[in-house]
């Protein structure tokens, strides 16, 4: 590793800013060729993008909404759940994951994480009940969960899987895009993601053509026309600016999944690995690094030791949802899902983001080993 400069400098988590910088010109021209339509909410940019979307997942359908929560939410009403009827899916995602299995009429349940951070395909096979309609496993941090697994499981038991992709812009599993591998697949376009609008947006991505029609239907009110309503909807449209942000976006999310992977692997290089854990990458995982997690003890200190050095990070996420005030209903306490607990104790969102350099990442590793040593 070359030598790495002892002045402070300032490492920041995400700066968009800079991201903007770099796009200027051409974003905005975007944006005015998309406002001079005159077509603000739906219109011909919003069928491109969700054409081109659909293209580079290899997906029939992309249905675009306005959030990623919406995503999730409409994903699982096509599902018709009943109040009785049971979700699985991991507790260590952000709270959005299993607030839409209750808005979309469900019972959340929860099964545990492996040292990846992902669900665990066995605990999933143990939290299985005769109510059990589906699995919506969260692909976190950009790492696709072991889906050859779950979709075994899913077709066992006769079960939807509903992929929460929010976090996995430009992942694969066995050469095949994050979101197809299940019944539906849910991103969010956040400003945060790797693939990021400049403002709430997301997408629902499936094969099968009837959900894609009622999920249209769903985002409009449930208007099959403008005066006919065949179920009760919401309003949940991706507007004309976003789209065209999006539309933008799409063709450079291939280079800024590279420079994350380029940064990652500049960290895996220069990290103390008896100090901090990095979960190491499966062959068949194309990993998008969303986030890029270590996991490692007195993890306070070290984030407040970075701070001073001018460093940004982030916990994603330090409560774990089974144990929020909003999750008493459901039952679980403290020792429930011991793996989850553990890491939420020791997980540090260190920055990746793409306008980052190699230097920029030595100086943080160095940061960190500097602190353990």
């Amino acid at each position: 590793m070359v030598a790495v400069e002892t002045r402070q400098r300032t490492i920041p988590y995400v700066d968009l800013a800079a991201q903007f910088a770099g796009e200027r010109e051409e974003l905005l021209a975007a944006i005015e060729s998309a406002l001079a339509t005159g077509h603000w909410v739906g219109g011909a940019m919003v069928e491109e993008f969700e054409a081109a979307a659909a293209r580079y997942l290899g997906a029939r359908h992309v249905v675009s909404v306005a959030s990623g929560t919406d995503a999730l939410i409409l994903a699982l009403r096509v599902l018709d759940l009943g109040p009785n009827d049971e979700v699985i899916t991991p507790p260590n995602s952000f709270v959005a994951s299993t607030a839409a299995i209750h808005f979309a009429g469900g019972k959340p349940v929860f099964a545990d994480v492996l040292p990846d951070q992902n669900i665990d395909p066995a605990a999933i096979e143990d939290a299985i009940t005769p109510r059990t309609r589906a699995i919506m496993p969260v692909h976190l941090s950009g790492r696709i969960a072991d889906m050859d697994a779950i979709n075994a499981i899913a077709a066992k038991h006769k079960l939807a899987v509903i992929e929460d992709a929010a976090q996995a812009a430009g992942a694969r599993f066995n050469g095949r895009a994050a979101g197809t591998l299940g019944t539906l697949g849910c991103y969010s376009a956040h400003p945060l993601k790797n693939l990021n609008a400049a403002g709430d947006a997301g997408f629902i991505v499936t094969d099968d053509a009837a959900l894609a029609e009622r999920l249209r239907r769903l985002r409009n009110n449930g208007l099959i026309d403008r005066n006919t309503v065949v179920e009760w909807g919401v309003v949940s449209r991706l507007d004309h600016i976003q789209a065209a942000v999006l539309r933008y976006r799409l063709d450079r999310l291939d280079g800024i999944v590279a420079t994350r992977r380029n940064n990652a692997k500049i960290y895996r290089s220069a990290l103390n690995d008896r100090a901090v854990f990095a979960p190491p990458c499966r062959p068949q995982e194309f990993n998008a690094f969303h986030t890029f997690v270590i996991q490692c003890d007195r993890r306070d200190a070290l984030r407040e030791h970075l701070a001073k050095q001018g460093i940004g990070t982030a916990i994603h996420y330090p409560v774990p949802i089974h144990l929020q005030p909003a999750a008493r209903a459901l039952g679980y306490s403290k020792g429930d899902f011991p793996v989850t607990e553990r890491q939420a104790e020791r997980i540090l969102t260190l920055p990746v983001n793409q306008t980052l350099v190699r230097d920029d990442i030595e100086y943080v590793a160095e940061t960190v080993n500097g602190f353990f040593r």
